[in-house]
């Protein structure tokens, strides 16, 4: 019975892979690699030659049925286009898969472009959180942004180099002052950190290249204290008593305890038992 081996890659610089790594790619039957090509660049490059098989998004529901085979017979790799796997990836499914049907599954940790850009950016990263690619839809984008205005974890985001500018205005607009780092080319030739707010960073990347990391600093702004939930539904009730429409109490809640549009709501339903 095989093992399914999560292999970190270089997320640029050919020469950021672990002597760990390059064992079990030298001694794995099989490598399933985001982009097959990407990958035989690097493995050719430490002189390796194991046998690969394309794993994407798209082809990802017919491969795991194959690499669940392959791992019945022996031990198999699992390589992204670059960096940590599973990580904003489609591995993920595969990790799973192969967990469920009783395989072992083992990290070779290694480069990580969303460690890499902490590292580098010089913000507090004591908290952080990984939201992926930030979103391609405005709204979206908007509501991640102003989730972050009041929470402490610095935030970690991938960005298209197209879209940078559109959304470095977004976070300008959104969290105005706010630092910021924009991270491009990690490791690569090109490689460049640029620290700031989002208007400096605007202003100073204007025909941006490359692959970019997004890293905003948390709010330094102490976190509320939590709602005491009886106060606030005897509030509720009592406006409620009072004819104020759900909009109506929700903005006095929101300004008297600081509580959000979603528990609000559970407890707007919750008082309609005690105004029957």
């Amino acid at each position: 019975m095989g093992c399914l081996y999560v292999v970190a890659t270089p997320i640029g610089n050919l020469e950021d892979v672990s002597l760990r790594a390059l064992r079990v790619l030298s001694e794995v039957s099989l490598v399933a690699a985001e982009d097959t090509r990407t990958a035989s660049v690097f493995l050719r490059r430490h002189g390796l030659k194991p046998r690969t098989v394309s794993y994407t998004d798209h082809n990802k529901s017919e491969r795991i049925p194959l690499l669940l085979q392959r791992l019945a017979e022996g031990d198999v790799a699992l390589v992204s286009d670059a960096g940590t796997p599973a990580i904003s990836d489609p591995g993920v499914e595969l990790v799973a898969a192969a967990r469920a049907a009783g395989f072992e599954v083992v990290t070779i940790p290694g480069p990580s472009a969303v460690v890499a850009a902490l590292s580098v950016a010089g913000l507090r990263s004591n908290q952080f959180r990984f939201a992926g690619f930030m979103p391609r839809v405005q709204g979206e984008a908007r509501r991640l942004l102003e989730e972050s205005a009041s929470r402490p974890e610095t935030l970690v985001a991938f960005e298209a180099p197209g879209r940078l500018r559109k959304t470095l205005a977004l976070i300008a607009e959104v969290l105005p002052g706010r630092r910021m780092a924009v991270c491009r080319e990690l490791t690569k030739l090109h490689e460049e950190t640029f620290v700031g707010t989002a208007a400096e960073a605007l202003a100073h990347f204007e025909s941006p290249r490359g692959e970019i990391v997004l890293v905003i600093e948390g709010s330094n702004a102490p976190a509320a204290p939590a709602a005491d939930e009886s106060a606030v539904l005897k509030d509720v009730i009592e406006m409620k008593r009072l004819g104020l429409t759900r909009s109506q109490a929700q903005a006095l809640i929101e300004s008297r305890h600081g509580m959000g549009r979603r528990r609000f709501y559970e407890l707007w339903i919750a008082a309609e038992t005690h105004t029957e």
